[in-house]
């Protein structure tokens, strides 16, 4: 039986891949998930050492989109999309200290992790699209890397319209102009006067409430609500573990991560049959996962601004997915408490909080120690890190449990995109970027200001639609 995808608050409708790629968001405002998980023996796992990342990430996804997409096209699919990636290895692993590594994340066209689900994602909507004669618009909220990835991977598609929501003054240059100085009718960046969360509202809202688009225009998502996004990012696990011995040993992860997506693709691989021991939250100073996982409450808080954009966020929409889980996939519970989280905060039952612990741990690391573990990674091995990779170097060191274990950092960004972060901590170089940005500030900005209010940016939308 192929798998079907079902919502974490039970009250939408069970989708085929094709659909749930098309439908981001359930109708009843929870997020969709596999209503089985394909699990890999030891042997099957061993059987893909050696493969290449796309003879991987095939073998991987061939099960989660079986029935909606023939082997032969998401092999070609895959191939076109990784093909792309400027290392041979597409994710090459690097050394930084004692069973401690940095896989590296950032080799893709716009130099982050965005590129591995967000390049995939625009190939399988254009396949899907083309195939259907249909035309959408795509609807997404960035802190930084998700808006460039999106555009990079649906620029090429003629049924797309996307708009991306980021926050205006809240995020690098160089984030800014990867996505604002591409050409083209059918690209929108909308610089909304408000913080991170408050565009992620705007897409959700959008999401569950009545069609605002003209001639029936379906609306996607592109955010992590986007089930083929988390798909996409299981691969990695599973290739980074490969190439330190699993599944003869078990392989420990360090993820910086504010919306809970990249680091959940870990514990589904785990759900796989990974062996993977300990998942470390590496959080900034918006640090609601940290507290979720020290206290049981999961509660809102004032955003501020750091070193790290890309997690500066309070709502991590994923971690319903977890605790989806946590609460043995029980949807009427899941459906109550993020009602309850409405009003502000939830407190985690006991048996669900133990059950996160014992993969989990967390660590929030501020501004200052960031600066200071770009610094001294750069003195003690020469390897230059990002502010986010930084958190997630620095606690992955806190945090291991069994140093005899690997512990693998994700190393999320290329330094080049946050160069003020690097030159507050110190180190005597600059990060360059790749070639084919080398012309980035030279490039023409095309980019909406928008006010923070949901009926106008939908105006807006619906009114500037080219496709």
């Amino acid at each position: 039986m192929a798998i079907r995808y079902i919502s974490t608050r039970g009250n939408a409708p069970d989708l085929n891949f094709e659909e749930v790629l098309l439908a981001g968001l359930a109708a009843d405002g929870g997020l969709y998930v596999p209503d089985k998980l394909p699990t890999f023996s030891e042997a099957k796992i061993r059987s893909f050492r050696g493969m290449s990342y796309p003879e991987l990430a095939f073998n991987i996804l061939e099960p989660f989109v079986e029935g909606s997409i023939a082997s032969e096209d998401l092999r070609a699919i895959i191939d076109d999309t990784y093909g792309q990636f400027r290392h041979p290895a597409v994710a090459p692993l690097v050394q930084i200290g004692d069973n401690q590594w940095v896989l590296e994340l950032f080799h893709g066209p716009t130099l982050a992790f965005k590129d591995f689900a967000l390049q995939l994602l625009g190939r399988l909507l254009d396949h899907v699209l083309q195939r259907r004669q249909q035309k959408v618009v795509i609807m997404g909220a960035t802190s930084g890397d998700t808006g460039s990835a999106a555009i990079e991977g649906c620029k090429r598609c003629n049924n797309i319209d996307i708009f991306i929501l980021y926050p205006h003054g809240r995020v690098s240059d160089v984030q800014r102009r990867q996505m604002t100085t591409v050409a083209g009718d059918t690209i929108h960046n909308l610089a909304i006067e408000g913080n991170f969360d408050d565009c992620q509202a705007m897409v959700k809202a959008s999401f569950v409430a009545e069609p605002f688009l003209p001639d029936g225009r379906q609306l996607v998502a592109v955010n992590s609500i986007n089930w083929a996004r988390i798909m996409a990012q299981i691969v990695y696990y599973f290739y980074a573990a490969l190439c330190l011995g699993a599944p003869d040993r078990a392989i420990n992860f360090s993820v910086p991560t504010g919306n809970f997506g990249d680091i959940f693709a870990g514990y589904l691989a785990r759900c796989m049959g990974l062996p993977i021991d300990q998942l470390v939250i590496a959080t900034n100073r918006n640090d609601v996962l940290h507290r979720l996982l020290t206290s049981g409450e999961y509660a809102r808080q004032q955003l501020e601004q750091s070193l790290s954009p890309s997690m500066d966020i309070t709502v991590s929409s994923n971690f319903e997915r977890l605790m989806f889980d946590l609460y043995d996939r029980d949807a009427s519970a899941i459906d109550r408490l993020m009602n309850e989280f409405k009003e502000g905060s939830i407190q985690l039952s006991d048996s669900a909080m133990a059950k996160a612990r014992a993969l989990f741990s967390s660590q929030c690391v501020s501004d200052d120690e960031t600066a200071e573990e770009i610094a001294g990674i750069w003195a003690r091995c020469g390897y230059l890190l990002d502010p986010h990779s930084a958190i997630g170097t620095r606690a992955a060191r806190d945090c291991r449990r069994e140093a005899s274990q690997p512990m693998v950092t994700l190393a999320t960004a290329h330094p080049a995109k946050f160069p003020d972060a690097v030159e507050k901590s110190g180190v005597n170089t600059s990060p360059v970027l790749p070639a084919h940005l080398a012309d980035l500030f030279e490039r023409e900005e095309r980019f909406t200001v928008l006010s923070n209010d949901l009926t106008k940016v939908q105006q807006h939308m619906a009114s500037h639609l080219k496709a």
